[in-house]
């Protein structure tokens, strides 16, 4: 997989637009990187319910799970499934709707200037080997097109809606994640 910074889509992985985006604040500099967890209904893998929740296409007559969430128009700008397999469902240029009421270092509105990625999975269950390799990958990509997503700009959904969002989780190995960007930056 390979960023393309003029498009803002990766090569290399599965596409599939979503609506639920708009443009960025003009002026606007992407400086964050928010990680997520979903799986859809809660703690199922490999369903593509959570492609379908992203293009408004989930089916609330599903599973009574969907029946809370059909009428939300939300969207993350990459999904990484447990195999690692990569989705992208918005621009890394365009606004991803994924962080709802949020705040960072001071500002509100993190969708204006942070990039969402998702991983498929819940608070308490482990993430895969290849979810961390695909993060990693995706994330060094990420900050060498905006450097300005230092160690310290890269949050938890819960750290940026805390009391609202408890995502990724405890199950998320923060240290593990650290350590490999620590890595990758001393070898470039």
């Amino acid at each position: 997989m390979q960023l393309d910074r003029a498009t803002g889509w990766f090569t290399g992985v599965t596409r599939c637009p979503s609506p639920n985006f708009n443009e960025r604040p003009a002026g606007e500099a992407v400086s964050l990187l928010v990680i997520h967890n979903i799986s859809l209904p809660p703690a199922c893998f490999g369903t593509g319910k959570v492609q379908a929740f992203f293009q408004n296409q989930l089916d609330p007559a599903e599973h009574p799970y969907f029946e809370s969430i059909c009428h939300l128009t939300v969207s993350a700008h990459l999904f990484v499934e447990r195999d690692g397999a990569v989705t992208q469902f918005v621009s890394l240029h365009d606004r991803a709707w994924h962080a709802g009421v949020s705040s960072f270092a001071g500002r509100e509105g993190c969708n204006d200037f942070s990039i969402g990625i998702e991983l498929e999975g819940t608070d308490e269950l482990p993430y895969t080997d290849a979810q961390y390799l695909a993060l990693e990958r995706l994330t060094a990509q990420i900050r060498q097109a905006w450097p300005q997503i230092d160690a310290q700009r890269i949050q938890g959904h819960s750290d940026i809606a805390p009391g609202r969002k408890t995502d990724p989780g405890p199950a998320f190995d923060w240290q593990r994640y650290r350590a490999a960007l620590q890595h990758s930056e001393g070898k470039q």
